[in-house]
């Protein structure tokens, strides 16, 4: 009932940037918090950056003032604007957002999840 579509990974030296970007679509009545994790080889996943419907962020230590999180709420999309990349921060980073369907006359909410989209940081 609900899609998350990542784009924008890739191989990028370090130093350079990258965008991630995220649509939610599907059968949404409203999107509340979205987010950003990723998960490296081997470690768990973990959380990069949220943002809340009402445009509070929250970010890991690892990357403040390095990723700024930003969404915009009519497109329902969530983008990550990663700078200053570290090969530390290569992994498989997912979309996820807190979403309320309405379906079939039923009301619904839970999380849900992208399929991923993979950041490599390599000279």
């Amino acid at each position: 009932q609900v899609q998350l579509v990542e784009s924008g990974g890739g191989l990028v030296q370090p130093g350079g940037s990258l965008r991630l970007s995220c649509v939610a679509s599907g059968s949404i009545f409203k999107v509340y918090a979205m987010g950003w994790y990723r998960q490296a080889p081997g470690k768990q996943r973990e959380l990069v950056a949220t943002i809340t419907d009402g445009g509070s962020t929250d970010y890991a230590d690892s990357v403040k003032g390095r990723f700024t999180i930003s969404r915009d709420n009519a497109q329902n999309t969530v983008n990550l604007q990663m700078n200053s990349l570290k090969p530390e921060d290569t992994a498989v980073y997912y979309c996820n957002a807190d979403i309320t369907t309405f379906y079939r006359a039923l009301y619904a909410r839970g999380e849900n999840w992208g399929q991923g989209t993979q950041v490599t940081v390599s000279s």
